[in-house]
């Protein structure tokens, strides 16, 4: 054979044969006969494409719930206690919670302290609406983190809750009604966090510190977080006796007319009868 014809053999050979990695062949594998340890549906057609078993992890209990570490040394707990509430996160008006809770829930001590003030007398009119009377029956809670704790709209308050009574946290002070301004409205619990003042600086105890930070700690969270460290930075920055900046006056009542004067009666200037003296006539 020719040089050149061998040549051509040679490159045509090359071109034929498929491309790759030297030592590595590129033609798909030829099917592999089965054999009797072969599994098969019927025991003639071929498997399908298998694949590994997901991994389930073995039983085991319930996570433990870590408590939550403890930010303060007093404890606290929720002022409604054994029934279902909803209330407000943000500040309507006044800074305060309305807890809506159905009539006769039980009011309680949030902390350990002692009674500061118990009001059994619903005053509030809407005729006047006079500030200090709008929270209607009421019972205010001195806790021993120095915190005043007021619960308003009370429906009726407990006998043996008086001023300077200690309590524990939990202690029943009332139970919820709408007693107040809140007497058109469904029964609920009026919660308000300020410091303790005399008693005439009422626009006070309703409410300094936004409360619902911690009532939702209280309810199902931290039972230690106080509202104390944010009570007293307020205190010092506004004053302990600050005046009423927000609800403070009544209704305006119209002057009450005057009685008319009744005329002045003119006395008549009396008679004067002259007294006279008849000279003694002298016997016959």
């Amino acid at each position: 054979m020719r040089s050149g014809t061998l040549a051509l053999v040679l490159l045509t050979a090359a071109c034929s044969a498929p491309a790759g990695v030297a030592g590595v062949s590129t033609m798909p594998p030829s099917p592999r006969a089965l054999s009797a340890a072969d599994p098969t549906v019927d025991g003639t057609a071929t498997p399908g494409p298998t694949f590994a078993a997901a991994v389930v992890p073995p039983p085991g209990d319930e996570p433990v719930r870590l408590p939550p570490p403890k930010v303060s040394r007093f404890s606290y707990v929720f002022p409604v206690k054994g029934c279902k509430v909803t209330y407000e996160r943000k500040r309507l008006v006044l800074p305060k919670s309305t807890i809506w809770a159905g009539r006769g829930c039980a009011f309680v001590a949030p902390v350990d302290g002692v009674v500061h003030e118990v009001n059994v007398q619903n005053r509030w009119k809407p005729s006047t609406d006079q500030g200090a009377h709008r929270e209607g029956r009421y019972v205010t809670v001195l806790g021993e983190d120095g915190v005043l704790y007021l619960g308003g709209h009370l429906d009726t308050v407990e006998p043996s809750v008086r001023a300077g009574v200690k309590v524990k946290a939990g202690k029943v002070l009332g139970r919820v009604g709408n007693t107040g301004n809140a007497r058109s409205t469904a029964s609920n619990l009026y919660f308000a966090i300020s410091w303790p003042t005399p008693g005439g600086y009422w626009w006070i105890r309703r409410g300094m510190v936004d409360p619902w930070t911690y009532l939702d700690a209280w309810w199902d969270g931290n039972p230690t977080l106080s509202p104390r460290p944010a009570v007293r930075a307020l205190r010092k920055r506004v004053g302990t006796l600050p005046g009423c900046s927000v609800l403070c006056a009544g209704k305006e009542q119209p002057p009450k007319p005057k009685p008319t004067p009744k005329p002045e009666e003119t006395e008549e200037p009396p008679v004067i009868i002259p007294f006279t003296t008849e000279p003694a006539r002298s016997g016959q």
